[in-house]
């Protein structure tokens, strides 16, 4: 279970967060064992089946915070007080959660809270990382230069994504047209053809046979099949919402020889570029990667990751943990890395990674269409020829008897 909490520490500084444990009162005990004075504690509920698939179409879209985050690193350059930028942003946003959680935001800045407290209770629109990178930067006095961060890296990924589903418009449009033509033929043409062939004799192939009875299916119970295409479309999208599906498809994303081709770089290119900055702000290696690992927003890398925190506290370093996972950080990274650590210039080398495995990433997406066309050939390709062939083959043993 996981509880939200306020708390002040003995020295009187007020915290906000979460903890995870089987009972409230399991939750206290772990609270007061840090020495924590509890002014709020209370249960995180888990969303149910309805708030969870009306959340994927009302969520914080990327494009959103992208513009959210450009608008507040501007307003942090020109150098306002924070009540005056989260006031503006408030005014500006389009976005209701956003707009929202900017009022929010300020409400508890006017409480008491410090910004990266306040933004630990906005988890739609401040990450782990963010979190962290600002409140390292309010340490620092450099909460100008974190927004910025912030808001380029949000952009790189915007731009990452959008050329990706760009790259995806032609393969869909091949593969809707080719379910729209057969869904046609097999719906209007082929049921119409069968009775010439019976009255003249001619046995049909089996293949012909399942295709013609598919579709005197979808003729006479269409509404059923609409309404298992709707039921099955809420609980895919639901399932993926939950931790069991989003750990499949993050699975999923790096065995599948295509999707890993993008989503190798891109999750790399994150955890490097994530790594350094908060390097950078003077968070310990090991805590950086704890924090990192709640970042990069793919399961199979976020176990990875935090049995390579638990492995730094225990004496390896970073590259020498990452050397057992070569399936998911290749030989390169890991010498650049071990590189990095000879040399004390670590953040320098994660750059290098972090940009190195972005242009390949980027690389990836401009060719997609390239990577996709020859096995989208292929398989279309033998549909149609099977298509075909069920109906031609019927056709040529018919003028054959004719002859």
């Amino acid at each position: 279970m996981k509880f939200r909490y306020q708390a002040r520490t003995k020295d009187g500084e007020l915290q906000v967060g979460f903890v995870e444990a089987g009972s409230k009162e399991s939750a206290e005990k772990i609270l007061l064992s840090h020495e924590l004075f509890i002014l709020l504690l209370e249960e995180v509920k888990k969303p149910n089946f309805f708030e969870r698939t009306l959340s994927y179409f009302t969520r914080v879209r990327l494009k959103d915070l992208v513009i959210f985050f450009r608008q507040m690193a501007i307003l942090f350059e020109s150098q306002l007080p924070l009540n005056r930028i989260l006031e503006t942003l408030y005014d500006q946003s389009s976005h209701p959660q956003l707009k929202e959680s900017a009022f929010q935001i300020l409400q508890d800045i006017q409480s008491g809270l410090s910004f990266s407290q306040a933004a630990e209770k906005q988890t739609e629109i401040f990450s782990p990382f963010a979190i962290s990178m600002i409140r390292s930067a309010e340490i620092t006095g450099n909460l100008d230069r974190a927004m910025l961060f912030l808001a380029d890296y949000t952009e790189k990924e915007y731009a990452l994504v959008s050329k990706a589903r760009s790259a995806s418009i032609y393969p869909l449009v091949i593969i809707l047209t080719f379910i729209g033509v057969a869904g046609l033929l097999i719906t209007s043409v082929f049921p119409q053809i069968r009775p010439v062939f019976e009255q003249a004799g001619v046995k049909l192939p089996l293949f012909a046979n399942i295709i013609i009875s598919t579709g005197n299916f979808i003729i006479d119970f269409w509404y059923v099949l609409v309404l298992f295409f709707v039921v099955g479309l809420i609980l895919i999208l639901n399932f993926i919402q939950t931790e069991e599906g989003k750990a499949l498809m993050d699975e999923l994303k790096l065995k599948l020889p295509i999707f890993r081709k993008i989503f190798l770089p891109i999750t790399i290119s994150r955890f490097a570029y994530a790594t350094s900055m908060l390097i950078e702000g003077g968070i310990p290696v090991a805590q950086t990667i704890e924090v990192v690992s709640n970042t990069i927003n793919n399961a199979v890398y976020k176990e990875i990751l935090n049995e390579t925190a638990s492995n730094i506290k225990a004496g390896m370093t970073l590259s020498e943990s990452l050397r057992q996972y070569s399936y998911y950080f290749p030989e390169i990274v890991t010498q650049m890395i071990a590189v990095g650590e000879q040399t004390g210039r670590l953040k320098s080398m994660l750059e290098k990674v972090a940009n190195f495995y972005f242009r390949e990433a980027d690389n990836v997406v401009s060719n997609l269409t390239d990577l996709i066309q020859p096995v989208l050939i292929i398989i279309i390709g033998i549909l149609v020829a099977l298509l075909f062939a069920s109906i031609l083959i019927p056709i040529y043993n018919l003028t054959s008897r004719i002859g």
